[in-house]
């Protein structure tokens, strides 16, 4: 029996397969004309919150400051369409919210932070790629934060990514922000991608502006360096690896000092970066965070075709006018290419239309920072789906 959704005001949807899960809760395809999908949370920690949270951003969607974030082609945003309930209003049942649908225009944006992803997925994909994906994510935040909005749990799980860069957001329900003097606060967190003073912080810690920059720059850090996190590797004290978290809670990270980690030979080197953006690193994990909008700003020069040198032997391999030679020729040396250049077709291959298709999808491996990898160093970045 299909499972059919109901809004405040009497709309009823009908929803197809699940497409994703979190958390928090599973998301539904919907069957609609409109590329729509709904999150259902079975068990939030106040039902009645919760449902007063989703009733204040659907009202929000149609104020100036979500105006400005929503009215975007393609769609920046996932925003609550309307308020819904699995078996209808004053009804015993689950809640959750209408949304739109970001597959529509996009990819999960960890498509973007492997080289077997980005190959079969995203086969135009360059470092030029990343550079446009960290621009368009830093710009996000950055409008996100000057409309008072806190993501608090900015991961790659609730990220979207476009063939040309273009980053979208979902899990809007999981933002803190304010409406007539209320504070919705976040409350959500994700290892690997939680600010220091936020990991082990007791329960319902907020974040704030600070926390979101911290994780900007670990994934604008994934983005540029091939899916490397910025905090992984092997303690060189000679500990075991525990986790990312550990060793942000450790201050161990290569850019802050390149003898508190150890990584493999495969791991892309520091000097692959500007030396703009390396700095900015340095100070968002080390010292006073950069704003999202200083992210913006040095990314933006960075993206500039002038400052961009594309490889004689390979065209996807584009690097920093900084690097006198081509830093992933020398990746793939090491058997580590990451952007590796397109295979040619067999003779004999079936066309497209006809070549069988592989129902796993894509396969990411194991990160740097996974003590049982030492040859590949990019990040493990498992998605779960749309929700949070």
């Amino acid at each position: 029996m299909a499972l059919t959704v109901v809004s405040g005001s009497g709309h009823t949807w009908r929803l197809t397969e699940p497409i994703g899960t979190g958390s928090e809760g599973i998301v539904y395809g919907v069957d609609d004309a409109r590329p729509l999908v709904a999150k259902l949370v079975p068990a939030p920690p106040d039902p009645a919150a919760y449902r007063r949270r989703i009733a204040r951003l659907v009202r929000q969607r149609r104020e100036p400051r979500a105006v400005r974030l929503v009215s975007t082609t393609p769609t920046r945003v996932a925003w609550p369409l309307a308020g819904v309930r699995a078996g209808g209003p004053g009804a015993d049942g689950v809640d959750g919210y209408v949304m739109a649908d970001m597959r529509h225009a996009h990819q999960p944006f960890a498509h973007l932070l492997t080289p077997e992803a980005r190959a079969r997925l995203l086969p135009d994909a360059t470092w030029s790629t990343a550079l446009a994906a960290s621009l368009s994510l830093a710009r996000l935040v950055a409008d996100l934060h000057v409309e008072g909005y806190v993501v608090g749990d900015l991961k790659p799980d609730n990220l979207w990514v476009d063939a040309l860069g273009r980053v979208g957001i979902a899990d809007v329900d999981s933002w803190q922000f304010t409406d007539g003097g209320e504070v919705f606060p976040g409350r959500m967190g994700s290892p690997g991608h939680t600010a220091p003073e936020r990991i082990g912080a007791p329960a319902g810690t907020a974040p704030d502006r600070a926390s979101d920059e911290f994780v900007l720059a670990v994934l604008v850090h994934q983005l540029l360096m091939c899916g490397l996190h910025p905090f992984a590797g092997h303690p060189a004290s000679g500990g075991g690896y525990l986790s990312y978290d550990d060793n942000v809670l450790h201050r161990r990270c290569r850019l802050l000092d390149r003898t508190s980690v150890i990584l493999p030979r495969s791991a892309p080197p520091v000097d692959l970066l500007p030396r703009r953006l390396t700095a900015l690193f340095r100070a968002a994990f080390g010292g006073v965070r950069p704003a999202a909008s200083a992210w913006a700003e040095a990314l933006a020069a960075e993206a500039d075709p002038a400052r961009l040198r594309t490889c004689r032997r390979n065209p996807l391999h584009v690097h920093t006018a900084e690097r006198p030679w081509c830093p992933w020729c020398d990746l793939a040396e090491r058997g580590a290419d990451g952007y590796p250049a397109p295979r040619p077709r067999p003779e004999h291959a079936l066309p497209d239309s006809r070549a069988p298709h592989d129902a796993k999808g894509p396969q990411e491996p194991q990160g740097a920072g996974d003590p049982s990898n030492t040859t590949d160093a990019t990040d493990a970045t498992g998605r779960k789906g749309m929700a949070g």
